[in-house]
C-alpha cells in the first residue's frame, strides 16, 4: 500500500488519536509540519471520487494497523542516513512523537558510527574493523562513550520531546540497562580480539517498561558493562547498535523491531527488492550467496530477534522520508509494512 502524503498520515494519525483513548504527551502549540499537513492535506477531502476512495482506504488500512499495534512494543534501532541527515532526523523524532500519541511504546536504540569516526580522527586514535565490527580499545571505547551517550543520545531524545513526544536519553551503563561480555570475532579455530567490544547477554527490561508505562520512549545508547558479580563488571562496553536492538527487541517480546538504515532492503541477484522472507527463506540466499558480505550480519541480527520471539523484523530504508510512519502504519492488520521501504523478517 502506498500512503499518500507523509504530512497527510501526521495529520490523520492525530485525529485518530485525538478520538481513541490512546496515549497522548500534552503539546502546547502545533509543530510547523503539523500546521502545514493542515493546508497540504485539504484535497483529500475533495469531491474527486477517485481521491476518496484512496482517502477511505488509508484511512481503514491505518486505523486497522493502529488497532493491533495498539499498547505495544516497537523497537527501533536508528542509524545510517537517517541519522546523518538533518531533515530525515526532524522527520524521525515527529514519527516517534505521532507514534506515542496513537498508544504503541516506542524504544529507540541507536547508533552514531560517523560522528565517532570524526571525533576519533579529531584526537587522533586509530580505530579499524574486523568482521563489521568496530575494534574497541579503552580510547576507542572512551571516545565513543563520549559521543554516543553525549550530545548523539541527548539530541534524539530532546528532537522527540520538541515534536511532541516524551523521551529519555540513557545509556547501557544507566540502571545496568545492558549488562555484556566480551565479544570475540573471527571463528572458534581463529578467535580475534575484538577488545572491548560486548555481547549483551543481560537486558533491564523492568527499567525499559517502567519508563514505557509512563508513557516514555527509552532513548538507548550502545554503551554497556560487565555483568554484575563478574571481575568485568566495571569495563566498559562498546555495543554494535544492531546487535543491541535486536537482542532488546527479543527480551521485551516486542511486536517489531525495526533497523533503520542506509540500504533499500534484501536483494536479489537481479537487484530487486526482496519485500518479504522467512529465516528459512534467509539461510537459502546465504547459502547460494544471493546475500553476501555486510549484509550477512544485518539479516543475521533481524533473523535472532524473530527467534527470540519478535513477530516481525524490518530492515528498512531510513532515507525514506517519514520511514519509521510507514513501516507501522502501512502494513494493516497483518503488519507486514509498505511493501516499498525494505525487507521484512518473519519466522
Amino acid at each position: 500500500m502506498k500512503l499518500f502524503s507523509a504530512s497527510s498520515i501526521i495529520l490523520l494519525a492525530a485525529t485518530i488519536a485525538s478520538s481513541s483513548h490512546a496515549f497522548a504527551p500534552s503539546i502546547s502549540s502545533p509543530s510547523s509540519l503539523h500546521q502545514k499537513s493542515v493546508s497540504t492535506s485539504t484535497s483529500l477531502f475533495s469531491s474527486d471520487s477517485s481521491s476518496s476512495s484512496s482517502f477511505a482506504e488509508n484511512v481503514i488500512t491505518i486505523a486497522s494497523s493502529i488497532s493491533s499495534l495498539k499498547g505495544q512494543t516497537v523497537v527501533v534501532k536508528y542509524g545510517g542516513n537517517a541519522m546523518t541527515t538533518p531533515e530525515l532526523a526532524t522527520l524521525f523524532c515527529q514519527d516517534v512523537a505521532t507514534l506515542q500519541k496513537l498508544g504503541l511504546r516506542i524504544v529507540v536504540v541507536h547508533g552514531g558510527g560517523p560522528m565517532i569516526n570524526a571525533m576519533l580522527e579529531k584526537v587522533g586514535v586509530e580505530s579499524r574493523f574486523e568482521g563489521g565490527m568496530r575494534v574497541s580499545t579503552e580510547e576507542v571505547v572512551d571516545v565513543a562513550a563520549m559521543v554516543l551517550s553525549g550530545n548523539v543520545n541527548k539530541n534524539i531524545s530532546s528532537g522527540i520531546s520538541q515534536a511532541g513526544g516524551r523521551a529519555l536519553g540513557l545509556s547501557g551503563r544507566d540502571d545496568a540497562l545492558l549488562q555484556c561480555e566480551k565479544l570475540w570475532g573471527g571463528s572458534e579455530d581463529d578467535k580475534i580480539d575484538l577488545g572491548n567490544v560486548g555481547q549483551v547477554k543481560v537486558v533491564n527490561t523492568d527499567l525499559i517498561n517502567q519508563l514505557l508505562d509512563a508513557g516514555i520512549s527509552p532513548v538507548i545508547a550502545p554503551i554497556g558493562m560487565g555483568c554484575k558479580g563478574q571481575e568485568d563488571e566495571s569495563v566498559v562496553y562498546n555495543i554494535n547498535a544492531d546487535v543491541a536492538a535486536g537482542r532488546i527487541a527479543g527480551e521485551l517480546k516486542a511486536a517489531r523491531v525495526l533497523f533503520l538504515t542506509d540500504i533499500a532492503g534484501v536483494l536479489d541477484k537481479e537487484m530487486t527488492l526482496l519485500k518479504s522472507l522467512s529465516c528459512d527463506d534467509i539461510d537459502d540466499l546465504i547459502g547460494d550467496e544471493t546475500i553476501t558480505g555486510g549484509m550477512i550480519p544485518k539479516v543475521t541480527y533481524a533473523t535472532d530477534a524473530v527467534k527470540l520471539g519478535v513477530q516481525g523484523a524490518f530492515i528498512t530504508d531510513g532515507r525514506v522520508p517519514h520511514a519509521l510512519l510507514n513501516e507501522i502504519l502501512a502494513g494493516g492488520e497483518n503488519g507486514l509494512g509498505s511493501g516499498e521501504g525494505g525487507t521484512v523478517v518473519t519466522l
